[in-house]
């Protein structure tokens, strides 16, 4: 699906990581590897850990917080809450209630979107879209809290995640970053390569599922790599050429932060030559549904950007999916 969302502007942005520091030894003694093989693999350093009384609504919350005041916005001006996780407090109520309720947005829906890793754009479309219709403003906020259904021995996942939340407010407006293009995919053969098998209806989590570990995030690590080298560059290529740019014109690419190395091969493949990547995987690993809007608010709190220059963000994960939005920065 491709879109437009015509005169919806991000008015701010923020982020919240929890205060734990979780270092690669602490993560891959358990998992039988070291420091040097992590770096090596990922380009992972470090991340951090939610605390033991912090959910994925809190970290949500304290991103919505920073970004509500980066754009001078109120809760009470909110008319939509859209949270993007794969992590939420619990199966019910949506994630998005509990943020609703601890901001005080008593005016706005609030709802949740569960596109894995490529949640923040789906969330963003999904926000803009309902804008369009009841006008306002809206938050969006890409959450997730990996660590708690991380396998300690499996070293192909539990060195990659982190916890963190990223949020944006975006509505009509004169001014501010133009959303210019959005595209989302689903490639629903493919659901199998990215799983947490127990725990929904298809199966129930009980006493033998937790035996045999299937409450854990699952991913089958090579046909995942593939996936991403193999169709991003593609759906990239298409995704400008529909939004009447060029690789050339684009200033800034914001990937989800998926693995360092893997990142690092597909930007090259991308041709966007005068592109700066943008990483905060070294320090707080991949995070999920937060990583593009985290990383779009510590790059901009770095004042890397410059007005008028053109962003891609570009989410992939879980569905298997991937998402791509194109947005020009306006000092915010």
């Amino acid at each position: 699906m491709n879109h437009d969302l015509k005169d919806i502007r991000i008015l701010g942005t923020g982020a919240y990581v929890p205060d734990r520091i979780v270092t690669n030894d602490e993560v891959g003694t358990p998992a039988g590897v070291d420091d040097a093989w992590i770096v090596h693999k990922t380009a992972i350093r470090e991340r951090r850990w939610a605390g033991a009384g912090e959910a994925t609504s809190d970290l949500a919350t304290s991103a919505a917080r920073a970004a509500l005041r980066s754009a001078g916005v109120t809760a009470e001006q909110l008319s939509v809450i859209v949270v993007a996780t794969s992590t939420p407090d619990r199966p019910q109520p949506p994630t998005a209630a509990y943020v609703q309720h601890r901001l005080g947005a008593t005016g706005a829906a609030a709802f949740d979107v569960n596109a894995v890793c490529s949640g923040a754009v789906f969330a963003l479309s999904a926000a803009g879209g309902a804008l369009l219709r009841q006008g306002g403003y809206a938050l969006v906020i890409g959450a997730d809290v990996y660590s708690r259904i991380l396998d300690p021995t499996d070293r192909r996942t539990v060195v990659l995640f982190g916890d963190g939340a990223g949020a944006m407010v975006v509505g009509p407006a004169e001014h501010g970053t133009l959303v210019r293009h959005v595209a989302l995919h689903t490639f629903g053969d493919l659901a199998g390569l990215i799983t947490v098998q127990a725990g929904g209806s298809r199966m129930p989590l009980d006493h033998s599922g937790l035996d045999a570990g299937l409450q854990y995030f699952a991913m089958s690590g090579r046909e995942v790599r593939r996936f991403v080298v193999e169709q991003l560059p593609q759906l990239v290529k298409e995704f400008l050429h529909e939004a009447g740019v060029e690789p050339g014109d684009i200033a800034h690419f914001i990937p989800h932060q998926a693995n360092g190395v893997m990142l690092d091969e597909v930007f090259g493949a991308l041709g966007m030559h005068r592109a700066t990547m943008h990483r905060t995987l070294t320090h707080y690993g991949n995070t999920g549904a937060a990583s593009i809007p985290l990383t779009l608010d510590v790059a901009a709190r770095e004042h890397r950007f410059r007005p008028g220059e053109l962003i891609l963000l570009a989410g992939f994960g879980g569905g298997m999916s991937a998402s791509l939005a194109l947005i020009e920065w306006a000092d915010l």
